[in-house]
Parts: structure tokens; sequence; C-alpha cells
């Protein structure tokens, strides 16, 4: 896929692997939508874009509101025309520290599940009509090992991303032969502010920065025909250049 004047929407876009991914795009020329909860801060990313040259637009919109899909893809699509990259980046790990199952409040859960799950199915379900009509789209899963790796205390966030998995699979399959397609990306550990709110106590020297797992995911999108529609990809492992 060719990156220079596509439109791409990022969710969560106002820090860490949304901020750099932003940055990465920006420099492969995407016009960019850019969204997060923080207005000040997402317009801050923007703007710093727009001051090197690139175009990006901030959308304030909390992804876990069910009322946030349909408007923020509509004023994505006044903004850059045609979305044809969705990176479905914007999470949220519930209550920290993350207690265990039995600890964790219904409504925690039922919270986790609408911004890391829900959310992106009511926002792909606003965008990828319009990619189906065109023949070209591709939505991105930003995914954890989390997804596939049992660790006490993360539970409500495990089980939001495994189903967030599953649903790119299921997309995939529905709408194989579209030209509409989806990928899940696992970034790895990363030094970001989610991460020290897991891990407060983690060595941040052996995380991986942001920018370089940004590097990858833009590479990965300009390739994502080489990769199965669908599949669960490991950013730190993959062999595409």
């Amino acid at each position: 896929m060719e990156l220079k004047g596509t439109g791409v929407l990022i969710t969560g876009a106002s820090r860490g692997l949304g901020e750099a991914l932003a940055h990465e795009l920006a420099r492969h020329g995407a016009r960019l939508v850019l969204t997060a909860r923080d207005a000040g801060a997402v317009e801050a990313v923007a703007r710093a874009i727009r001051d090197g040259g690139g175009e990006a637009h901030a959308i304030a919109a909390d992804i876990g509101d069910k009322e946030a899909a349909y408007p923020t893809a509509a004023s994505a699509a006044a903004l850059v025309g045609a979305v044809d990259v969705v990176v479905h980046n914007a999470s949220t790990l519930g209550a920290v520290p993350m207690p265990l199952l039995l600890d964790t409040a219904c409504e925690d859960l039922e919270h986790v599940l609408a911004v890391n799950l829900v959310g992106p199915f009511r926002l792909t379900k606003a965008i990828a009509g319009s990619m189906v009509l065109r023949r070209r789209g591709l939505v991105v899963h930003v995914s954890s090992d989390a997804a596939v790796s049992a660790y006490p205390g993360w539970g409500a966030y495990s089980v939001s991303k495994a189903a967030l998995d599953h649903l790119g699979r299921i997309w995939a399959k529905e709408l194989e032969g579209t030209g509409v397609r989806f990928l899940s990306v696992d970034p790895g550990e990363m030094d970001t502010r989610m991460h020290a709110d897991a891990i407060p106590d983690a060595d941040r020297s052996t995380l991986a920065a942001p920018r370089t797992v940004a590097e990858r995911i833009a590479r990965m999108i300009e390739r994502h025909g080489d990769i199965e529609n669908g599949a669960r990809v490991e950013a730190a492992t993959w062999g595409g250049r």
C-alpha cells in the first residue's frame, strides 16, 4: 500500500505508540486523523506534525462511548476524504493496580471491553462499508502478548485483547474478497505510560521504544498484502522489510 496521500485514522494517538505511529506515517506522507480523549494532547501531536510539513487533524473522542463512532468516522472523511487505514490503538488497562478477576468489579470489566473491543467494533462498522465499496482498506488491531498468555492480574485487559484478535479474524473471513483486510499486531513491551502504570518497577532499558515499533508497523501497513488476512503478527519478530 502506498501511504503517501492515503487517509489514515489512528485512535489513542495522543501519546505512546499512537503518537509515535502518527509521526511515522506522517513521514510517509499519509493524511492523518488522530483521536484521543484529551483534546489538548491530541491537538498538540497533530500540530507538531503540521509544523513538520505533514497533514494531521485532531478529533477529541472517547472510543468507549457508543455515540462516538459514527461522528468520528464522518469527521474523518470530511477532513481527509476516504479513510483507507484504521489503526485501533486506543485501549485501557482498567483499574490499576490491576486486580485479580475475583476482585474485578463487573463495571470495570464492562468498561475495558467497551474501550478495547466494542469501540473498535463500532468504528470498523462505521468505516468498513465505504472501504468495501472502494474495494480497498486495512484495519489494524493493536494487540498484546496478554491476548495469548495468561498473566495473573491482567484478566480484563487480556480478555479484551484476545477477543479483539478473534474479532479481526472473523472480520477477515466475512469480508474476504472485498479488498478490505485485517491485521492484529502485538507491539511487544514498550516504554510507555501504560506499561509504567501496569508494571511500575519494570526495567525501562529492556523495553522497546515506541518509535522503533511504529517503524515496523508502518512497514507492515505498506506490505500488508504479503501478510495473511486476519493474521496476528508480533512486531519484534516480523521479518518484512
